[in-house]
């Protein structure tokens, strides 16, 4: 579980309230799980009719919100107040909006809880309010977790619910999902409606019941294709065939043509270091790891052939010389003759 998304929960779960809660960021599974919890747990089913106002965003500007939060509790000793989609509060951007927002963190009514449910991106720490939220409310700012995590989030998500899974089927459900981490939830509820509770969820049960919904992107084909991982490339070029809208082919043929073209020039470099190499190509010393890989495994033979490839595939997709060809089938093609 995120961290910070950790320490919140298990104060929530002493029933100790801050004033305000900021949850922001891509990954919008915590601010779901935390928000819920508050609606769920901080006030009883007699004291909701009365102190429990949920809002969106679109539909409340940041006067109206307030207007709610600066209430008093009737009957109960708090009242809460939940923004959905506050990202789309109107004047939250506007200096009108910030501002009232920034007065009321400085100051906030200690009897409400505010939460304030900022979705797919987070403030702008460019200006006063997203340099300030952060420190004057309790906030949590969620990314999309690694491919590396999360394996760990699908055991955990598996013990709280009182079941288990075995590591090479919680890795084949992270495979299929991907870190998209509300789908993944979703899939492993489905799976445990039926199953039963002493048995451990196996590979078989995925197979089973989880479709493959994952979606891919560029940089995951350049990683397979740097590891030579014909399965890999396959998944993510046939997923790339089958939604031609979110993956056109012409930029991403574009995409690999520049990274080939930095893997040749690497391939003159004297020094080949991690630090050589991000100097001489003008990389980050994050993405320098895929180049010393690509060196080890592409002569510099193989990669002008692979360039060499590339123009052709481009100008196929461009109308030359494509024939009866797809725009899926071409690249396809370029995909496969790049592992050879």
């Amino acid at each position: 579980m995120d961290a910070s998304a950790k320490k919140i929960l298990e104060k929530l779960k002493k029933k100790q309230y801050d004033p305000v809660y900021l949850l922001q960021g891509e990954e919008t599974y915590y601010i779901d799980k935390i928000s819920d919890y508050i609606e769920t747990h901080a006030l009883n089913s007699a004291e909701k009719g009365f102190n429990q106002v949920i809002l969106y965003g679109k539909d409340a500007p940041m006067a109206t919100i307030l207007t709610n939060a600066r209430r008093f509790p009737m009957m109960a000793e708090r009242q809460v107040v939940i923004v959905r989609e506050a990202q789309d509060i109107p004047d939250l951007n506007k200096e009108t909006g910030s501002k009232l927002l920034l007065d009321y963190l400085k100051q906030p009514v200690p009897s409400t809880v505010l939460v304030l449910c900022h979705k797919h991106k987070t403030l702008d720490k460019r200006k006063e309010l997203g340099k300030k939220a952060e420190q004057l409310a309790t906030a949590g700012s969620f990314k999309k977790p690694y491919d590396n995590q999360l394996v760990e989030f699908v055991s955990e998500y598996f013990s709280e619910k009182k079941y288990t899974i075995e590591e090479e089927a919680a890795r084949m459900l992270a495979e299929y999902v991907g870190n998209d981490l509300n789908r993944l939830a979703n899939e492993i509820d489905k799976i445990l409606i039926d199953h039963p509770a002493q048995e451990p969820v196996r590979s078989a049960d995925i197979m089973a019941k989880v479709g493959i919904s994952r979606e891919y992107n560029i940089f995951e084909l350049q990683r397979a294709l740097v590891h030579r991982d014909r399965l890999q490339a396959a998944k993510i070029t046939n997923y790339f065939e089958a939604n031609p809208k979110k993956n056109p082919a012409i930029p991403m043929v574009a995409f690999l043509y520049s990274f080939y073209s930095k893997v040749l020039a690497a391939h003159t470099v004297p020094d080949r270091s991690a630090q050589g190499l991000t100097v001489a190509l003008k990389i980050s010393s994050y993405a320098v790891k895929d180049y010393m890989a690509a060196v080890q495994r592409y002569p510099q033979q193989k990669t002008l052939e692979i360039i060499s490839l590339l123009q052709q595939a481009d100008l196929k997709l461009k109308g030359v010389n494509s024939g009866s060809e797809g725009e899926g089938q071409i690249f396809k093609e370029l995909v496969t003759r790049i592992l050879i």
